[in-house]
This record gives structure tokens, sequence and C-alpha cells, in this order.
């Protein structure tokens, strides 16, 4: 029994896309591609924002707090995903633990800062002459300081719970990186009571900020119905647009995957959703963000003409 136990804790398999061969190729060029955007666009917000004096509102403080998460969180999961693909589909047991903390980490803080984002738009578009007020410095710092909290402290709730379980030598993980519930299905216990638990937590770190974001809209569209000016409510829909297109593509894809049925739920499914949430809506977030914001492309004008001169 220890020389199982000791063999199960130096590495996990991972199984990942290695039922398709010839896929799994094209698929690390597009992992690649969008992981290289993924960096590049939300590095270009982060550095727009904090260089053009104009952007120095709290929208884009939040918006930075969000490229920072989106390249935390990819990164987590991206390179061990792309060193698996080209062959080494092994990861030491550590890395394992690390990878799916950090990863639920930065994954939960993100969650809690849409929430926090939303309740920006929602001042601005309700009380907009008491904005800068309402939204000040100080708070602006604890919101974004209680989503990154929140976030990490159902990492570090729901993480030991997956930790401690015994495997008994159980070491092919069925998916393309170290994802939680999947840790979990390993064990060679009965798991109902850790992912009772887990569920709970899941339910709170997504059901409570859907909660605060479709509160937030449901203010902003009783705000939007009372403006007389069409020009009002199209400066209104565009404040919000953006915002509402990133909440949509992440928890979209995030509440598919964690709050549905057991017996709907497919791992090749799971894998398709989690390229979703962990590769494609970080790329997507800077480049919603920046087509569809003017004031964001001016900004990077006005820096690229200038180092063009």
């Amino acid at each position: 029994m220890m020389k199982i136990n000791e063999s199960s804790e130096k590495h996990f398999i991972l199984i990942g896309f290695s039922e398709y061969p010839r896929a799994e190729f094209f698929l690390s060029l597009f992992v690649s591609g969008f992981y290289t955007m993924t960096l590049t666009g939300n590095a270009a917000i982060i550095l727009v924002s904090i260089l053009d004096s104009r952007l120095h509102t709290p929208m884009y403080f939040f918006l930075r707090n969000l490229s920072f998460l989106d390249m935390f969180f990819t990164t987590s999961i991206v390179p061990q995903m792309l060193v698996n693909m080209w062959g080494n589909k092994k990861i030491s047991y550590v890395g394992c633990m690390v990878q799916f903390t950090v990863a639920l980490a930065f994954g939960s803080s993100e969650c809690v800062l849409l929430a926090v984002m939303s309740i920006d738009r929602c001042v601005a578009v309700c009380w907009p002459l008491r904005y800068t007020t309402i939204m000040h410095s100080r708070i602006c710092h604890i919101l974004a300081a209680i989503s990154w909290i929140w976030g990490f402290g159902n990492s570090l709730f729901q993480s030991p719970l997956a930790i401690i379980l015994p495997r008994c030598g159980h070491r092919r993980v069925d998916h393309f990186f170290c994802e939680i519930l999947v840790i979990v299905k390993l064990s060679c216990v009965d798991t109902h009571p850790t992912e009772a638990k887990m569920l709970v937590a899941r339910l709170i770190i997504l059901i409570s900020p859907v909660v605060v974001i479709l509160t937030s809209y449901a203010c902003i569209a009783r705000a939007v119905i009372k403006m007389k000016s069409a020009e009002g409510r199209r400066k209104a829909f565009g404040t919000c647009a953006s915002h509402l297109m990133v909440v949509l593509l992440f928890y979209g894809t995030i509440m598919f995957m964690y709050l549905q049925p057991k017996n709907n739920y497919s791992q090749n499914q799971g894998k398709a959703l989690a390229l979703l949430y962990t590769i494609v809506a970080p790329t997507m977030n800077p480049l919603i963000y920046t087509l569809r914001n003017k004031d964001v492309k001016r900004a990077i004008r006005k820096i690229v003409w200038k180092d063009s001169n």
C-alpha cells in the first residue's frame, strides 16, 4: 500500500486530447496563437490605461485588474497544456496541485470582479453626476481587493478538500490540465461529502456575483427607459455593452460547465467548454473592449503614433 501511495505522488498523466493525435498538433497551434493574443492584448490594455491620463478612471482601473487576472489565469494553464500536447503527458503531483489551486483562485477572482464592474457601470449610468464622488479611488481599491481576496479565499477553501483525498495510485487525468473536479474523481473513497461542500462554494462564487450583475443591469435598464433622448440611451448602451458581452461569454461557459446535472455531462464536452473559458474568453476580452471603445482606440493610436515618430 505504501508503494502505491508513493508512486501516486510522483506524477499524474494528463490524457488531454491524446485520443485525437492528428488534431492535437493543430489544436496546439490554435492554443499557441490564442495565448499569444491573450498576453499581447491584455498587456496592451494595461499599458495604455496606465500611460494615457484620460483613462485614469474607475472603469479602466477595473479593466486593468481584469486584464491581469486573464493573463495570470491563462498562464496557469496554457504552458503546461502545450507541453502536454507536444508529447510530455506527465505533470508532477505538486505541479498539479499548484495548477488547480492557482487557476481556481484567478478564475474565482474574475467572477467577483465582473460583478464589481457591473456596479461601476450601474453608478455611471444611474448617477452620472455623482459618479466620481461615489466611485472614488479608495472605494475602487477596496472593491478590487474584495475581488482578489474572495477569489483566493474560495480556492483556499476548495483546494485542500481535493488535496487531502487519497487516490490509491490513480494517476490518469482525463483532461488537458489539472481541473479540480477531475482530480476529485480520481479518489478511491466516497467523494459525495467533498463534492457537496465544493458545490456550495461554487454556488456562492457563481450565483452571488450573478445576482449583483442582474440587479445592476435591472437598475441600468430602468434608468435607460426613463431617458428621454435617443442619444442618451445610445451612450448608456455603449457604456455597458462591452462589459455585458464579456459577462455572457465568461459566465455562460462557466455556469453551463459547473452547474449542469451530471447525467447531462460528458468529459469531451467538459474539455471543449474548458477551452472556451481558459483560452478563448481571455483573448476575446481585450478585443471586445478595444474594438467597441473609442477612448482605448484613440489612446492606442496616440501611443503608436508617438513611438513611430
